[in-house]
């Protein structure tokens, strides 16, 4: 069975994490049947902030906007199996922690833990206060998997892109698509 993948993007910093796991999952496109992405107006705000271009607009995927209901992914009959928030923002971990579905993201979010199926939450801001860190709690013990953006420096990424990929390379792991990258021990 070939995965159905939600993308969101939220307007917290870390637009190159999802831009590198948007190329990825279209490198991976044999793996899926469906990728659709949903993206906050902030979120355009920022990756045009951070990486100076408006690529999201570029990639050969579905686009749905934020108060899309109607999108697929805002019910589980449609099956889709992945839901993946990056960057994930505080605001948007709280309403989902709290069930509060007044978007899609969130929306997509409750479906995929009332359906069991794989929720990862790519978590960016730091520190943590007390409420962050029950959300994160709360979350995990619904179903849904805590991936915080931190990167790894055992294989010696070059780039901010390397850097940034060494997450990316354990967010498409964690979805279950398999792929050629770093392995410790090899």
């Amino acid at each position: 069975m070939k995965h159905k993948i939600a993308v969101a993007i939220t307007g917290a910093s870390g637009s190159i994490y999802a831009k590198i796991l948007l190329e990825k999952l279209i490198k991976l496109k044999d793996q899926w049947e469906e990728l659709s992405v949903v993206m906050s107006r902030n979120a355009k705000d920022v990756w045009l902030t951070e990486l100076g271009n408006e690529d999201f607009k570029n990639y050969p995927v579905k686009y749905f906007d934020k108060q899309d209901f109607s999108a697929p992914f805002a019910s589980g009959s449609a099956q889709y199996n992945v839901l993946i928030v990056v960057p994930c923002s505080m605001g948007t971990l709280g309403r989902i922690a709290s069930g509060v579905s007044d978007d899609l993201v969130t929306r997509a979010a409750d479906v995929v833990l009332k359906e069991r199926r794989k929720l990862i939450l790519a978590i960016r801001d730091t520190p943590y206060n007390i409420i962050h860190i029950r959300n994160m709690e709360t979350v995990t013990l619904a179903g849904g998997i805590i991936c915080p953006l931190s990167p790894s420096f055992y294989n010696k990424p070059g780039t901010i892109e390397e850097v940034a990929e060494t997450v990316v390379d354990r967010i498409v792991d964690i979805a279950g698509l398999h792929q050629n990258s770093f392995r410790w021990g090899n």
